[in-house]
């Protein structure tokens, strides 16, 4: 952008044919709001609120909102927050992940289309951070990100719990009978009690963790609880810095902070911290916003060479308010500096590089971030699989799982689709055994529910109650960052596409290899060609949201956006 392009209330002008009269009717209606025109002469910055009566997560934004105004007003700028699209996973029907896109859309077209010379992107539940980074990197308005912060654990009858990987520990025992339901109710009430996100290394700490990797957050402010002071001293700061932003001549932009390097990094990070495996789906999506694309075997290649630092639920013991009291993203960061590439820029100006060497001396507590030399694991939290049954990749989270079912061959149970598993999971006539591979088939994105978490198949009753505690479980959905078990998920294709998936029925070989990267259907091609002339594809959508996302939605291996939303519209 030109040094004598418009700025302020005179960026952006509607376009009446007339443009002193736009800017004079703007002027006017801005006044109406009580602002001195002495106010409205400085450089603007746009305050994205994601606050929602619908999304818990979020109840403590408007502090937030108030405090970025504050730092955006020291700094001597004007605060305008507006409102966008609040994605919540448990308020929205099919699922979170089916309105990602969405907002996405609304938070880049605000940005583009309103009078902003900076934005500070208030986030939290976990897609509406993707979402506003693909949108930032879309719309390329210089932008600071805020997060929500985690919530705090809650004491409880002897232990601490917190949503959510607390949530379906006790909900496995609520279905195996160890757990009656005046109990659940109980649990219920104190899984979630304080403002913020899932309190464990689910998708939204990854992706606030990702997010400051990145360079979009200020440093060491990713994990701040949302309870805590700092959240909202983090705000003010991130409102001040955003002026500066708004000022520079030639200000960061989110484009410059989304490079093959700093993806590089963020891989290294999710692998370190064991995180959630829809940051591999939202990382694709951002990266493909930028014109750049995920390489999931590179993925491979880094998770062989990177270790697990972090001990964190679901795949450890410790909670969120833990990791940011033992350093954080900086000692994360300060750890993995031999593997990291430092010239990777910052919202604030400076390199990673120098960020960690001014951090040099931080604070990191071994219980929780250990050492390079003395990792929790050798090798990273999660590996993509390849092979005839996921030609396109899926992706296992190792470090949730369980080694012994590692190397299987097994027979497959197979469920067609979500109502066909809630309708026999727990049929006590189901024929399943603890050794067999459960399948369920169009849960992808084009499978009619826009990829839902349902890739934690439950465990069918009947061995829930017979002490069966993991088995392994393969699909083209999702599952959520805060679950665990030996599940293999985001097969591309998928099944509604016409993928290998789609033609697997129960009583066929699968055989799963973790050493060798590796899922195979075991089933000749003569018999799969017969199957395959057989398949027909989901119906097509007919109008509305449901027809743009069929037409235009992409596999998981490339971020399930949208096509058209890439640059050059594929």
């Amino acid at each position: 952008m030109s040094d004598d392009a418009p700025k302020g209330l005179a960026r952006n002008a509607s376009n009446y044919g007339d443009r002193d009269m736009a800017l004079y009717l703007r002027r006017s209606f801005m006044l109406s709001m009580g602002w001195s025109r002495e106010a409205l002469a400085r450089p603007t910055v746009g305050i994205c609120d994601t606050g929602s009566g619908l999304n818990n997560c979020h109840r403590h934004f408007p502090e937030l909102v108030r405090a970025v105004e504050r730092g955006v007003l020291a700094a001597g700028g004007l605060p305008l927050p507006f409102p966008t699209i609040s994605v919540c996973e448990p308020s929205l029907s099919p699922c979170s992940m089916y309105y990602r896109n969405l907002a996405a859309i609304d938070t880049e077209e605000m940005m583009r289309a309103q009078p902003l010379d900076a934005v500070v992107l208030l986030g939290g539940c976990d897609k509406t951070v993707p979402a506003q980074l693909m949108a930032a990197v879309s719309a390329n308005v210089p932008a600071v990100m805020v997060v929500g912060g985690p919530m705090m654990a809650t004491r409880f009858e002897g232990e601490r719990l917190s949503a959510c990987t607390d949530c379906r520990r006790f909900w496995a025992k609520f279905r195996a009978g160890e757990v009656d339901a005046a109990q659940i109710e109980r649990i219920e009430g104190n899984l979630a009690t304080t403002a913020g996100t899932c309190g464990v290394m689910g998708t939204a700490s990854t992706m606030a963790c990702i997010a400051e990797t990145l360079g979009f957050l200020l440093p060491g402010t990713a994990a701040i609880p949302a309870v805590h002071a700092d959240r909202m001293r983090a705000a003010e700061a991130s409102g001040a810095l955003a002026v500066r932003l708004a000022t520079a001549k030639d200000p960061i932009r989110p484009r410059d902070l989304v490079t093959p390097e700093s993806l590089e990094n963020a891989l290294r990070v999710l692998l370190a911290l064991s995180g959630s495996t829809n940051a591999i789906v939202h990382l694709a999506a951002i990266a493909g916003r930028a014109g750049l694309r995920l390489d999931l075997h590179r993925l491979n290649a880094l998770s062989d060479g990177t270790p697990v630092l972090v001990d964190l639920k679901p795949t450890g013991q410790g909670y969120m308010e833990d990791f940011h009291a033992a350093g954080a993203m900086g000692a994360v960061l300060r750890r993995l500096k031999p593997l990291l590439h430092l010239g990777t820029p910052t919202i604030t100006g400076e390199t990673l590089g120098e960020r960690l060497a001014r951090d040099a001396a931080g604070f990191v507590d071994p219980a929780v971030i250990r050492p390079l030399e003395d990792p929790i694991s050798p090798v990273g939290g999660l590996v993509a699989l390849f092979g005839s049954l996921a030609p396109r990749g899926a992706i296992l989270k190792r470090a949730a799982a369980d080694p012994r079912l590692f190397e299987t061959e097994a027979r497959a149970v197979v469920f067609e689709s979500l109502p066909d598993m809630a309708a026999r999971i727990d049929d006590p006539a189901l024929d399943v055994t603890p050794q067999d591979i459960l399948v369920l088939k169009n849960a992808g994105p084009k499978g009619g529910y826009g990829m839902p978490e349902a890739g934690y198949l439950p465990i069918p009753k009947k061995l829930a109650a017979a002490g069966v505690k993991d088995m392994i479980r393969i699909s083209d959905a999702r599952m959520s960052g805060t679950a665990y078990g030996t599940i293999v998920l985001h097969i591309a294709p998928e099944a509604a596409e016409g993928g290998p998936l789609a033609l697997v029925r129960t009583g066929d070989r699968i055989r799963l290899s973790v050493r060798e990267r590796r899922l195979d259907l075991l089933v000749d091609e003569a018999t799969l060609a017969s199957r395959r002339a057989g398949w027909t594809p989901p119906p097509p959508a007919t109008r509305g949201w449901d027809l743009l996302w069929q037409r235009e939605v992409l596999q998981a291996d490339e971020g399930v956006d949208f096509a058209f939303l890439r640059p050059g519209g594929a």
